[in-house]
């Protein structure tokens, strides 16, 4: 009877040691479970502005790497419309799981917020940053023919036909509280010109317009700009940012060209997840970024396009979108352009 009773305490005494040992076994294979379950299906980019404007164009330069390295489609998908406004706001409010991401902008993710009365979404709270892709200089671009007729070889020249004409020019941008908006709207307010704001659903449709003649000057990224350039199709003054672009190192900069002090406006691009979206789905969806921006082939393209890669972490890449808050709000406060 004593060896009984000894044994049955014996067994007891180990139960809660099973026990927790199978506690603890469960909880690593449901956390190795977590790190490989995702993803188990496609996953959903979203392109808030029109097919082949710059936006559009590194997305769809980093998805074919991401496909492969996680197994499952990474698919674009273009929501143009309100200066990006329309497509991040469907990002925001979908599920935090990991299968639809932004391609957000310094429109959508730094001016934004302070160029409309209301935005439909928080910048800050309904994200998460996943990583900085590329950074890239705006281009004045005209018409080519236009600027052949009316003999507009320079900065100087548009300005002196513009204050001419005054009222008779058409300004494209890819839609209100872009990068291309404001250096148009931060160029006239800085040369005393006035220029028409005509907003497009994304860059390619504006870009479109601008070659046939139908618009007389765009502040474009400069990828998507480069090779209606190089086709003759439209005629560069200057590029916007504060140093030349490697890409086209002939061109000078606003500020060089026209003396425009401190004139600079230039563009970013990044992945974001809606708020919620697991941290380990962000950190490996950044590390596979870092990891195709960082691959020689990539550094090539992106070179001929003007864009400077990036790949940062995604704790640096909202300082960046917090920096670029602060500095476009007083950049929209000093051009006086309010969308309602």
């Amino acid at each position: 009877m004593r060896q009984i009773t000894r044994t049955l305490s014996r067994s007891l005494a180990r139960r809660p040691v099973l026990g927790m040992a199978a506690a603890v076994l469960l909880l690593t294979t449901s956390a190795a479970w977590a790190q490989t379950a995702w993803p188990s299906k496609p996953v959903k980019i979203v392109v808030p502005f029109a097919a082949g404007g710059t936006t559009d164009i590194l997305a769809r330069a980093i998805a074919p790497d991401l496909s492969k390295a996680f197994g499952q489609s990474f698919v674009i998908e273009n929501k143009g419309g309100a200066g990006g406004n329309l497509g991040a706001d469907q990002v925001s409010k979908s599920p935090g799981d990991g299968y639809t991401l932004l391609m957000g902008t310094v429109g959508t993710h730094g001016i934004n917020r302070a160029l409309y009365s209301k935005l439909p979404y928080d910048p800050i709270k309904d994200f998460v940053p996943i990583t900085l892709v590329a950074g890239v200089p705006n281009v004045m671009v005209i018409n080519a023919e236009k600027a052949a007729a009316n003999k507009i070889n320079t900065v100087n020249d548009f300005i002196k036909y513009a204050k001419a004409n005054p009222g008779k020019l058409n300004m494209a941008s890819s839609g209100n509280g872009t990068s291309i908006h404001l250096a148009g709207e931060l160029f006239k307010s800085q040369t005393g010109t006035f220029m028409a704001h005509i907003p497009y659903r994304g860059s390619a449709p504006a870009l479109l317009d601008l070659s046939g003649g139908n618009m007389d000057v765009m502040f474009d990224n400069l990828p998507s700009a480069i090779p209606l350039i190089k086709g003759g199709k439209l005629k560069a003054l200057a590029v916007t940012s504060s140093q030349r672009s490697a890409a086209m190192p002939e061109l000078p900069t606003v500020e060089e060209a026209a003396g425009l002090k401190g004139f600079e406006a230039s563009s970013w691009f990044g992945l974001l997840a809606p708020a919620g979206t697991p941290a380990d789905v962000v950190s490996r969806i950044q590390q596979e970024v870092a990891k195709s921006l960082a691959s020689p082939a990539m550094k090539e393209r992106l070179a001929t396009l003007g864009a400077i890669p990036s790949g940062n972490t995604p704790a640096q890449f909202a300082e960046h979108i917090d920096r670029e808050h602060k500095k476009w709000a007083d950049v929209v406060k000093a051009s006086g352009a309010k969308v309602d």
